[in-house]
């Protein structure tokens, strides 16, 4: 009988849109991953949202395959007729490319993807969940908690103990659900020009900068952390700050800025494909969100060697230890927020130390191979016998 951890996998990686974030960093590091030990690997989406096809393509070395399934301005029934069609071509393509394994990154391909891998005969058929989905209707969180209960998926991976909690909350059968914790391959900051990304900040040689990074919507609570900087600048008025991403809350966050006379002080960055430039020009990372999954953003910034100031959610407050790693705070108190980035910037001593152990915490338990490393034995385990 054949090995079945020695031998070369067809696995295919589906996610919902191309679009810059934590997820699909996520699925395209774990295609590369696989790719590199010599597995067939196709990382697919439902449509590219942000036209990244092309450029992920050039800079991938497997397949980057849009269904063109959604969304398109056509009404209800051209989406309905392009959704058909993407799953009849997912279908396809799991046939013709003898699909081993199939992997989902969000609600919507676990929903749509995991019947059709049924379907499809798909031996190994993975599931994750990423944490809350804002606005996210019950009844489609019940038809995602039946599908997966009744073996569409063999497995739910939660990305951190508190995602899986919230996994049983929705009704998901615990001998069904996995802790993965999100990974990556950790930053090289070393060739990064930081003056040059300091002068795009607008900072001074004696100025003192943190960064934030994440899309401009109600999660991320970007507005706490404004309404924080009057208090911090009190006490420096040489203190930046930048905001890397964007999204719907643009025009409010704007609006706040010049309300509160923030204009020389807080800098939104726009959607960025070059964040490790600011975090390599930064002194502290701040993510004031009011619920996370496990942010890759964060882990990021840790792995830079950056201190974290950030609030006391599911998956951030497993990463942060408070007082080690930086400080955490109470969500939505932008008194708290201030008080964190006064104490960092109070103390250069502090704030060195606290990277350190940010970075080496980061190396120990958060990269891309102990992450991958798991999932390979979950597949191994679930795959069957050639």
């Amino acid at each position: 009988m054949e090995n079945k951890s020695s031998r070369p996998l067809s696995i295919l990686l589906l996610g919902t849109q191309m679009a810059v974030g934590g997820a699909q960093k996520v699925l395209l590091d774990q295609a590369g991953w696989f790719h590199k030990r010599g597995h067939k690997v196709f990382a697919v989406f439902f449509y590219d949202k942000e036209n990244l096809q092309s450029r992920w393509q050039t800079a991938s070395d497997f397949p980057i395959i849009n269904l063109k399934a959604l969304p398109e301005n056509g009404g209800a029934t051209v989406n309905v007729v392009l959704l058909v069609r993407g799953l009849f071509s997912l279908w396809r393509l799991l046939r013709k490319e003898k699909i081993d394994v199939i992997e989902t990154f969000t609600h919507d391909s676990n929903m749509l993807a995991l019947p059709v891998a049924w379907l499809a005969r798909v031996p190994v058929r993975i599931a994750t969940h990423h944490g809350v989905i804002e606005n996210f209707p019950r009844w489609r969180e019940r038809i995602h908690t039946w599908l997966i209960n009744h073996n569409f998926a063999q497995t739910l991976v939660a990305v951190s103990s508190r995602i899986q909690e919230q996994a049983l909350l929705e009704g998901i059968n615990s001998k069904r659900v996995a802790v993965i914790k999100n990974g990556i391959a950790p930053l090289s900051l070393e060739r990064v020009n930081r003056p040059e990304f300091r002068k795009e900040a607008g900072l001074k040689d004696e100025d003192l900068f943190a960064v934030s990074v994440g899309r401009l919507v109600y999660q991320k609570a970007h507005s706490v952390l404004i309404q924080a900087m009057p208090s911090v600048l009190k006490k420096y008025p040489n203190f930046k700050l930048g905001i890397c991403g964007d999204g719907v809350l643009i025009s409010d966050l704007e609006a706040l800025i010049l309300k509160l006379e923030l204009r020389n002080s807080v800098k939104l960055l726009g959607k960025r494909d070059d964040v490790k430039g600011f975090l390599s020009a930064a002194d502290i990372f701040v993510l004031p969100s009011r619920w996370e999954g496990l942010p890759i953003a964060l882990l990021e910034a840790m792995s830079a060697g950056l201190p974290v100031v950030a609030t006391q959610v599911e998956g951030v407050d497993e990463v942060v230890k408070d007082g080690e790693h930086g400080f955490l705070v109470p969500v939505e108190n932008s008194e708290a927020l201030a008080d964190a980035i006064l104490q960092l910037l109070d103390n250069r001593r502090l704030r060195r130390e606290m990277g350190e152990a940010a970075k080496a915490h980061i190396l120990e338990q958060y990269t891309e191979d102990i992450m991958c490393e798991q999932y390979f034995q979950i597949i191994t385990k679930l795959l069957p016998p050639r």
